[in-house]
């Protein structure tokens, strides 16, 4: 063999070596037979669109569209003493969902405040609350619940439920194909307030989402998640990628892991005080620590004033000091740039900021958010 053909076996093997081989869902064929983009998203193969992400954007607000979020992760945790376990590990208060399939969305904090990740956690029976963790920080998410109930809980059972896949149907038409697909879970499913859920067989139902549309996110078992995908496009439901999905629940004033709170910042910094506890005498993880250090930041919104495109990581200049933004895209629903931004407390809802966009420096308006829900413009 030659030297050029040992260098090219070389290089073969080196670029093998180094590649990332990334995970993959029970829809990724599904996603390429649909004509799917597909990039990197935190390790994970996925959809960013189908073709027009603004088309995309609208069909939610308007009709409904579907999202595969199997790469979220669903942890079952059950034993006695479940509710004490999750009121110590959450922020939120876990007594305050006591109706079967009742949800709740909470922040897990770090003894120091900062944000573990936020999560939904459903309440099933005094013995089994289910959880819903995010992708990127669902290992970490797992080993911290673990490492508390060793501690707190040791004879709980937390189980990583991979065995399931999860769609979400969103928009103002979404329950109605989901029925016209699993006519069987009508009747557990229609009279479902908002933030509640039902089993339904091998399928379990929440009235949950996270475009600030009406719908519902259908956990299933994962080889049925095809069929199922398949059955909702044929009954006119459009797939829908994850740059769909940021506008969305940008306008809808939804925080994202990693870009509007993360484990360097607190959950009163983040637009989250509504989803703390700090009224009750419970004790919960990093309760303290919020106690002792009252917020100086808070989130608020930014509706971008001049030309341009708001996004992450710009500075936020005001009269009370700097800031920076968190989130921000061109909003299709209201056709201007928005953002959430965290900026000093002293900052106030219909201020004017000015924000440092490449070399210039253009004018925004503090808005109370969300931007967008229901398929309008708030």
């Amino acid at each position: 063999m030659g030297r050029s053909a040992i260098f090219v076996l070389r290089l073969f093997y080196f670029l093998e070596m180094t590649m990332t081989t990334l995970k993959t869902t029970p829809l990724n064929a599904a996603h390429r037979a649909m004509g799917a983009k597909m990039v990197d998203f935190g390790g994970w193969d996925m959809p960013v669109n189908y073709g027009s992400q603004i088309d995309e954007h609208h069909q939610v607000r308007n009709d409904c569209g579907m999202f595969d979020v199997c790469h979220m992760r669903v942890v079952d945790i059950k034993g006695d003493g479940v509710r004490a376990f999750l009121r110590y590990l959450l922020a939120n208060n876990a007594d305050k969902i006591a109706l079967p399939g009742k949800a709740l969305y909470s922040a897990m904090l770090r003894p120091d405040g900062g944000v573990i990740d936020d999560l939904i956690i459903y309440f099933m029976t005094e013995q089994w609350f289910r959880v819903v963790v995010n992708a990127g920080t669902a290992d970490k998410d797992i080993a911290w619940m673990k490492q508390q109930a060793y501690t707190h809980a040791p004879a709980l059972t937390i189980t990583s439920r991979d065995d399931l896949a999860m769609v979400a149907i969103q928009g103002p038409n979404a329950r109605a194909k989901v029925w016209q697909v699993l006519p069987h879970t009508r009747a557990a499913t229609e009279g479902l307030q908002n933030f509640q859920a039902a089993e339904c067989g091998e399928y379990f139902v929440a009235r949950t989402g996270y475009t600030g549309e009406d719908g519902f996110e259908v956990m299933l078992p994962k080889e049925k998640a095809e069929a199922f995908w398949y059955a909702l496009n044929q009954a006119g439901v459009q797939p829908i990628g994850l740059g769909a999905r940021d506008t969305l629940r940008l306008e809808a004033g939804m925080n994202l892991y990693g870009q509007d709170m993360d484990e360097s910042v607190g959950p009163l910094e983040s637009g989250l005080a509504w989803t703390v506890d700090l009224k009750s005498e419970r004790d919960f993880i990093g309760k303290a620590t919020l106690l002792a250090n009252p917020p100086t930041r808070k989130l608020v919104g930014l509706l971008l004033l001049d030309r341009g495109v708001l996004r992450g990581h710009q500075q936020v200049h005001t009269a009370h000091g700097a800031g920076e933004i968190t989130s921000g895209s061109f909003s299709p629903t209201l056709e201007k740039s928005i953002a959430l931004a965290r900026v000093p407390n002293g900052v106030q809802i219909g201020d004017t900021v000015q924000v440092a966009i490449r070399d210039k420096m253009l004018a925004a308006q503090v808005v109370k958010y969300p931007f967008a829900r229901n398929g309008k413009a708030i």
